[in-house]
């Protein structure tokens, strides 16, 4: 079993911002799978069991906010009797450029406080991640600020393109490994 963790902050008011894209992925994978994500309390997550490809998957979403991500992927490992080699967790990242994504098989939060509690409660960064980028904020615009924000309208074409490679990309990993999927999606670039 495999469990792919989208980051985000749960609410209306965070649904398309730039940090949700993690959700956003998990969204469109439960989607294509007829998957509904439902809410156990004890879980702290929206999430859902299905399959993709032979693999049985738990596809998930925090409901403690992107600071807290952590206990609630312990509580899904725990529950599920997981080893961190059978996690991919899905979180924005601000040193990639919109049309770019990047799978690594462990590796430090880079400052990313969601992959960063994650690391904390579980006492390892030997969990796989796929980085997707939504760009930099620039000089003048707090990155805090940036990543709240929600995607322009011409962003969001671009966005619903790149949900579809996060989707492609997490196909791969679950079907053919690690090595394969990152010598695959870690050179591409969306424009």
């Amino acid at each position: 079993m495999k469990l792919i963790v989208g980051l985000g902050n749960p609410g209306n008011r965070y649904k398309d911002s730039r940090h949700n894209i993690g959700f956003m992925a998990v969204d469109a994978l439960a989607g294509e799978c007829k998957a509904r994500l439902k809410r156990r309390f004890t879980w702290r997550s929206l999430h859902a069991k299905t399959r993709i490809g032979a693999e049985e998957v738990i596809l998930a979403q925090p409901l403690t906010f992107m600071n807290l991500s952590g206990s609630a992927v312990k509580q899904l490992i725990s529950r599920n009797n997981l080893e961190l080699g059978d996690i991919l967790v899905i979180a924005d990242d601000l040193d990639l450029e919109l049309g770019r994504i990047k799978i690594k098989p462990s590796g430090s939060s880079a400052g990313h406080r969601g992959i960063g509690s994650i690391i904390a409660v579980l006492k390892s960064e030997n969990f796989a991640r796929l980085r997707v980028g939504i760009g930099s904020p620039g000089e003048h615009i707090d990155a805090s600020d940036y990543v709240l924000s929600n995607f322009s309208r011409k962003e969001k074409i671009l966005v619903d393109q790149i949900i579809d490679e996060v989707k492609d990309c997490v196909k791969m990993w679950i079907e053919q490994g690690m090595e394969k999927t990152m010598n695959t999606f870690n050179q591409k670039e969306l424009k």
